[in-house]
């Protein structure tokens, strides 16, 4: 049996640990990122993967940096482990400790390699309207997620699902290859495949990404925005100065927004707003019906009961 130290911080991490425990692995010790200060009071919250740690009685390790951390680097050394499993870190490892185990470092990554490499690839295959993606499971080196593959799973994108929904699924599927693949270290059955150049990045999402730009936009890229930003910060749109944030939309064929108005309408106008009919805007190339919406500074809720409590003016431009 291999002598395991687990290395990652968020519940998709989480999931990964609790299926190599559940196989009866020898885990050591985990390495996960330090407490954060959490809501109004601050408090220090720990992280899904340290939760699971204290409840099982595994140690905990919580660096605050990794990079020449002699300190660190030698207690990983003084541990021995013959295996690195790294999920969702959220630190690149240096070469001292990429060199520390007898069978490598390995990590599971939430794509189909060498496509979406970076932190975000489960956002990106979503706002980039992908309907296949995956899991990969690789031997780390001192790249970017550039190691050579062990094992991937693939899955089909549902239409309508959104970051956080793929997330979930692609967690437990992470768990489960993450086992197989130990199990094939194991036993010596391990491939080692090469990654080639032809790579796609997935980078950090920024903030200003999430305002939807009617001007430019067509309804399927509106959708993807809306889809691949929930749960994470939500896509958004300005009503009078006011922040409105879109959780859930569909795209809806122009004869059932029924106007008989001749004036061309204009990408982001309200074409119909009330609690009977919904919500449905314009775009570029056709009609969008709200689902789910979030006014500034309140809580997320069906179109229907957000327009019995607040106006929104038809012939009104979002902005």
């Amino acid at each position: 049996m291999l002598n395991i130290l687990f290395m990652g911080t968020p519940d998709f991490a989480r999931d990964s640990l609790e299926a190599i425990f559940n196989a009866r692995h020898n885990i050591m010790a985990v390495v996960t990122n330090p407490d954060k200060p959490k809501g109004r009071g601050m408090k220090m919250i720990a992280s899904p993967v340290k939760e699971f740690a204290l409840e099982h009685d595994i140690p905990v390790y919580q660096p605050l940096n990794i990079k020449s951390n002699v300190e660190f680097i030698e207690e990983i050394k003084a541990l021995h482990p013959d295996l690195i499993c790294v999920v969702a870190y959220g630190k690149i490892l240096p070469k001292e400790i990429l060199d520390i185990p007898q069978y490598g470092c390995i990590n599971v990554h939430a794509s189909l390699l060498p496509k979406y490499r970076g932190a975000a690839p489960i956002q990106w295959a979503v706002l980039n309207g992908e309907t296949v993606t995956g899991v990969t499971t690789m031997y780390m080196d001192i790249g970017m997620d550039t190691g050579d593959m062990i094992l991937t799973k693939e899955v089909t994108i549902g239409e309508d699902e959104t970051t956080g929904e793929l997330w979930d699924r692609l967690s437990k599927l992470g768990g489960e290859l993450l086992t197989e693949t130990i199990e094939k270290i194991e036993n010596g059955t391990a491939k080692r495949t090469h990654q080639g150049n032809d790579y796609t990045m997935a980078p950090m999402l920024s903030k200003e990404m999430a305002k939807i730009n009617w001007k430019e936009k067509t309804s399927k890229e509106i959708k993807n925005l809306v889809r691949g930003l929930n749960p994470i910060m939500g896509a958004y749109t300005m009503y009078q100065d006011k922040k409105i944030k879109l959780w859930k939309i569909e795209i809806v064929d122009n004869n059932e927004v029924n106007n008989n108005e001749k004036k061309e309408k204009l990408p982001g106008e309200i074409l119909i707003a009330n609690d009977k009919q919904g919500l449905y805007i314009k775009t570029i190339d056709g009609v969008i019906k709200v689902i789910e919406i979030q006014a500034e500074n309140a809580k997320r809720m069906g179109i229907c009961d957000f327009l019995r409590g607040n106006e929104l003016e038809v012939a009104k431009v979002l902005e």
